[in-house]
């Protein structure tokens, strides 16, 4: 096993001004499974290939262990991939897809058989393994493409979006297989998504990518709970946090007609920027409905009702107030999580609070998080 190192690897591409990937700095524990996940041209799939040994790093270093591979072939890196459209051979079996890595490098045909054996128990592919590709599931074909990197022993798996070609109710199964045989095995991976739930179910930590630049690294309760800013507070959640730019008044932010209580610390850095507003965020389930009237509250005209069993989300806008940030505040959509079985109807009017400690501040000039 081994650890990963990114230093300050770059990845300009030829006739581009700004570089895929940039200054990426990022160290990956021996055993560890970290997610790189960011909408897409964010430098995630880069950063894997670049790391794969499948594109040129500009500037910088990547690490394997001690061992510097930044100008190595990918056959010399000791590690093994697994790409979204899983690249098997159609007139091989699933036995000879598995082992045909083992067979190009030499190794004996009982070794070869050893090790294709174990990784087909392990994922319960030994009653396919004379199978063709072509008689499999995209799920049964997904495995097969795991075992032709398990049988290979390497150092890093390298996992570059492997579920998107499976459909919604797989996919989620999928990947608690993919997280408990990587528990298993103990063998450090780095898995490329752009699903958010993905990311924040298989990981134990993650990290954000936004155009080449790394936003934040951390567990994925770590993320929820403390974006670091604006971007990974906004993309990092299911709905979305609400967030929106409230002006500041006698410490207090304006929501629609209500003023809400912002914490000295932020008042005072706001001010030390020259701004007298807030960006606020609060995610769906830190908003508990209120009475009419009860203090810090603020309405909302409900415009859906999302209904999921366990669950029940309604959308709204802010209530229209008077005055001048009237037509900028009606825009702001409200997201929040209510008892299904008392949810309100569409049209209805309903009074909403930020519980306690629950909401986010941050910086409107640099989107940076505001102690408070």
């Amino acid at each position: 096993m081994a650890t990963v190192t990114f230093d300050k690897a770059s990845r300009l591409y030829p006739g581009s001004e700004r570089p895929a990937v940039d200054a990426l700095d990022l160290h990956i524990g021996d055993g560890e499974f970290l997610v790189l996940v960011g909408p897409s041209g964010c430098g995630k799939s880069t950063s894997l290939r670049m790391l794969a040994g499948l594109e040129e790093v500009t500037s910088g270093q990547i690490r394997i262990g001690d061992r510097d591979v930044t100008n190595l072939p990918p056959k010399d890196r000791d590690i093994a991939m697994v790409f979204q459209n899983y690249a098997l051979y159609p007139h091989m079996t699933v036995a000879d897809n598995m082992g045909f890595a083992l067979k190009i490098a030499g190794t004996n045909k009982e070794e070869i058989k050893r090790r294709v054996g174990e990784a087909a128990k392990l994922l319960d592919l030994e009653q396919f393994i004379e199978r063709k590709p072509k008689a499999l599931s995209g799920g049964q074909r997904q495995r097969v493409a795991m075992g032709r990197a398990i049988v290979r022993e390497p150092q890093v798996f390298l996992m570059d979006e492997p579920l998107s070609n499976l459909d919604a109710k797989l996919r989620v199964s999928t990947r608690t297989q993919i997280a408990s045989l990587q528990r298993r095995l103990g063998i450090t991976t780095v898995y490329v998504t752009h699903d958010q739930v993905e990311a924040m179910t298989m990981g134990d930590r993650v990290c954000v990518l936004k155009d080449g630049l790394l936003q934040q690294v951390d567990t994925p309760l770590g993320l929820y709970d403390r974006p670091q800013n604006v971007f990974v507070a906004g993309f990092i959640g299911s709905p979305a946090m609400n967030i929106g730019t409230f002006k500041i008044v006698d410490g207090n932010a304006e929501i629609g007609a209500t003023n809400v209580p912002v914490p000295r610390q932020a008042v005072d850095a706001m001010a030390a920027e020259g701004s007298n507003e807030v960006t606020l965020g609060f995610r769906p389930e830190a908003l508990e409905v209120a009475s009419e009237g009860d203090a810090f509250s603020f309405p909302i005209t409900v415009n859906l009702v999302e209904e999921l069993g366990s669950d029940a989300f309604i959308y709204g806008d802010l209530a229209r107030p008077q005055g001048d940030v009237a037509e900028r505040l009606a825009s702001e959509q409200i997201i929040a999580r209510v008892e299904p079985h008392l949810a309100p109807h569409k049209g209805d009017q309903v009074w909403l609070r930020i519980r306690p400690e629950q909401e986010h501040l941050f910086s409107v000039k640099s989107g940076e998080r505001l102690a408070g």
